[in-house]
């Protein structure tokens, strides 16, 4: 159409973002696989958990402190926006969204949220064991503690549907839509449609 902003490329997702980005796959990854087929003591999945706590806490300032692109603010939209975006999702052509599309804007909300509370949850646990305890487990009720446990293995499968459908957007962009998703994550620049 001739009336559509011109295409253009601009850098987008800044190094920290990105690097959040990789770096907290690998260890949702790394922490997700030694939860359910590591070794029997669960020492490193700790760690890896403390990773993602220390990425997520990152994250959470770099959302309100960060480059434009990578605030809350900036991709955040309401209902209106999202139902616009969803009724033209399908149309076979790159969208050139400037950032995350209201739609990728509240994946990312669940991703966050969703990993926050796996975080906190992970942390209050307390194992059959005994031996695996969270650091939080000593401060919260057994009950709590238990229902903390129950929530933690849910979590990792609710995780695992996430980042799964995650991928699959990514595929779906990529082959329906023609619009590469990863190298932008990679390099940080992306196709944009006006300013």
């Amino acid at each position: 159409m001739a009336d559509r902003p011109e295409v253009r490329q601009v850098k987008l997702w800044d190094p920290l973002l990105r690097g959040f980005h990789w770096l907290l796959a690998f260890f949702v990854t790394g922490a997700w696989l030694l939860g359910n087929y590591g070794p029997t003591s669960m020492k490193w999945h700790f760690w890896f958990g403390y990773a993602v706590t220390f990425l997520l806490a990152f994250r959470l300032i770099w959302g309100f402190i960060g480059p434009a692109p990578a605030r809350f603010s900036h991709f955040l939209r309401g209902p209106k926006a999202v139902g616009d975006y969803v009724r033209h999702m399908f149309l076979r052509e790159p969208s050139y969204w400037p950032g995350h599309n209201p739609l990728g804007a509240l994946s990312v909300i669940a991703m966050l949220a969703a990993l926050v509370a796996q975080v906190l949850t992970g942390m209050m646990s307390e194992s059959e064991n005994f031996v695996d305890v969270g650091p939080l487990a000593g401060y919260v009720s057994s009950s709590t503690s238990d229902a903390a446990k129950d929530y933690h293995e849910f979590g990792a499968n609710l995780i695992l549907i996430l980042v799964l459908l995650h991928v699959v957007v990514i595929v779906f962009y990529r082959f329906w839509k023609k619009e590469d998703l990863v190298g932008p994550m990679v390099h940080g620049n992306k196709d944009v449609r006006g300013k």
